[in-house]
């Protein structure tokens, strides 16, 4: 078994995921990324073992009670105890309120706030005997501010901040830190197709002008997992470029 430190990041086979993912690959830590299906687990193990074979890729999907603690009592098996847990994975299911069905409220919720629930319900009582740790939730500006539209994930990333700061309180004398990163609007596959006039308006809305960078999501996320930010637990940071301020 490898010597590194080991680092689990969910829904890393893309955009955000994958650039936390490759960024603590080049902090020195040893990275397990997930994916939702067996052919992204794949794809998503032999981009991480571009990086060294002690990489690996498993099929999570954290909607589902049970196939979430199988694989993650695996995931302990085969690699031994995360130092470091990133809950990245997540989905939308965008409408307008008054056209947004239950089924659609209940799977945003299921998935974005109650598979973090699942996630750190699975490793927490391996991570406490280890008695040191970092969990880092990635939230959204959308907890904040709230967004016509995104009523069930602006309510699940508001609770997933509130869950942070609960569970931070519990076990914060383990020396293990809870902390959320709420990403702005940051350019990706998703918001390269929006209309050039969406896009403008964003912008407009941004102190900084720009889109952010998967990569200012990443370095974040690379600060709290750091001994630099052992003293800081219970926190979101907030990486919108002044789009929200406070």
């Amino acid at each position: 078994m490898s010597e590194k430190k080991l680092a689990l990041v969910t829904g890393a086979s893309r955009g955000i995921g994958f650039a936390i993912a490759q960024r603590l690959i080049s902090d020195g830590f040893r990275v397990v990324g997930t994916a939702t299906s067996e052919a992204g687990a794949d794809k998503l193990r032999e981009a991480l073992q571009r990086s060294g074979s002690e990489h690996d890729a498993l099929v999570l999907n954290i909607g589902d009670s049970a196939q979430t603690d199988e694989a993650l009592a695996g995931l302990q098996d085969q690699f031994g105890t995360p130092s470091v847990v990133v809950n990245n994975a997540g989905i939308t299911r965008d409408n307008l309120f008054l056209r947004l069905n239950e089924d659609d409220w209940s799977a945003v919720l299921n998935t974005n706030l109650t598979g973090v629930f699942r996630v750190c319900k699975a490793l927490s009582k391996a991570m406490l005997k280890q008695k040191a740790g970092s969990i880092i939730n990635i939230s959204s500006i959308i907890g904040t501010t709230g967004n016509a539209g995104q009523s069930n994930y602006a309510a699940a990333k508001a609770g997933l901040e509130g869950f942070t700061r609960s569970l931070a309180q519990e076990i914060a004398s383990r020396n293990i830190t809870v902390n959320c990163v709420a990403p702005g609007f940051i350019q990706t596959d998703m918001t390269d197709v929006l209309p050039e006039a969406q896009k403008e308006a964003i912008l407009a809305s941004i102190p900084g002008k720009r889109f952010g960078q998967v990569g200012d999501i990443a370095g974040a996320v690379s600060f709290l997992a750091s001994d630099d930010a052992r003293y800081i637990t219970g926190q979101t940071i907030h990486v919108n470029g002044g789009m929200n301020m406070g």
